[in-house]
């Protein structure tokens, strides 16, 4: 590659042969893309003749990914279930271990483990509802029952 075109990567079709089970299909894939790094940053780059389906795709990625915000409850369960999975896998031997890992008080690693136990459905409202707060969730009884926990969840948004 020339000095002229260095820090240029062009998206070139792939071609995968499946397994014989599967009928040894060739399959092509292209998606028509540039990358383009401009110092620190890359910028992906696509041709003006591409699908109008991949450009209005691209946007719907880009508006949905700005939109998203990385909210403290979000990070806290996050964070939890990552506990947890280190404590399923027995990566770690207890709650105490993982505290002295990341510099916390015991206590406050229980409170945020504890998110690993809410509902599902809760968890999808605490994520959609912008006026959740996390203490205001961490610092709540939960009942064990998850039916028991969509009752209770108008209350912690509300406040």
């Amino acid at each position: 590659m020339s000095k002229k075109h260095r820090g240029r990567f062009k998206g070139d079709p792939v071609t995968y042969q499946l397994p014989s089970p599967a009928g040894g299909v060739q399959l092509e894939t292209f998606v028509p893309w540039t990358l383009v790094k401009r110092g620190l940053k890359k910028q992906v780059i696509t041709p003006l003749d591409a699908p109008q389906e991949f450009l209005s795709e691209a946007t719907r990625e880009r508006e949905a990914g700005s939109s998203a915000q990385d909210t403290a409850l979000m990070r806290a369960l996050g964070l939890a279930h990552h506990w947890q999975r280190l404590l399923d896998e027995q990566r770690a031997a207890s709650v105490a271990e993982i505290a002295e890992a990341e510099g916390m008080d015991v206590t406050q690693v229980r409170r945020v483990m504890r998110l690993t136990l809410l509902a599902p459905e809760v968890v999808e409202r605490l994520a959609g509802s912008p006026d959740a707060v996390l203490e205001k969730v961490m610092r709540r009884p939960w009942p064990n029952s998850w039916g028991a926990q969509t009752h209770v969840l108008p209350e912690i948004i509300r406040g």
